[in-house]
């Protein structure tokens, strides 16, 4: 599986400017909602809400990958936002998030998330990318970043 595989273009977000984590769910939460009319915000956010209730989804480098699984979801659906300034997100090496990745999961999939999650966090564990999309001017350049093989 490939990030090509369930992000699009006019998903990725730029210097987004959460001021907590709280709102960065509400907002990301509103974001899938307006590019993907089936999905409700409220119900996005409350499933975002309750996985990170199980544990923190900040992986550590200023990286998060939230992720839930959505009932009315028939495919996979990413999310990529760059924030304007690092907020906290209980990151098991407790550096605040600058970069997030959303996965949204279908509840009825033949394709295990792990390897969605895997295939995302291969992306954001190379240094020299994460870099590049701390500087990165456009999401059509950040698209094409994250999809490259």
């Amino acid at each position: 599986m490939d990030i090509a595989d369930f992000l699009t273009p006019d998903r990725i977000v730029l210097d987004a400017k959460p001021r907590d984590k709280t709102q960065f769910i509400a907002e990301t939460a509103r974001l899938f909602g307006a590019a993907i009319p089936a999905l409700q915000p409220a119900s996005v956010e409350t499933a975002l809400r309750a996985r990170e209730r199980l544990g923190s989804t900040g992986l550590g480098g200023g990286f998060a990958l939230p992720h839930a699984r959505i009932e009315e979801l028939h495919e996979y659906a990413g999310l990529f936002l760059r924030l304007a300034k690092p907020i906290d997100f209980d990151a098991i090496d407790g550096r605040a998030v600058d970069l997030a990745f959303v996965l949204l999961i279908p509840f009825e999939t033949k394709t295990p998330h792990v390897a969605a999650l895997a295939a995302i966090s291969r992306k954001f564990r190379d240094p020299a990318l994460a870099a590049r999309l701390r500087t990165i001017g456009t999401p059509a350049a950040a698209f094409e970043a994250l999809t490259a093989a």
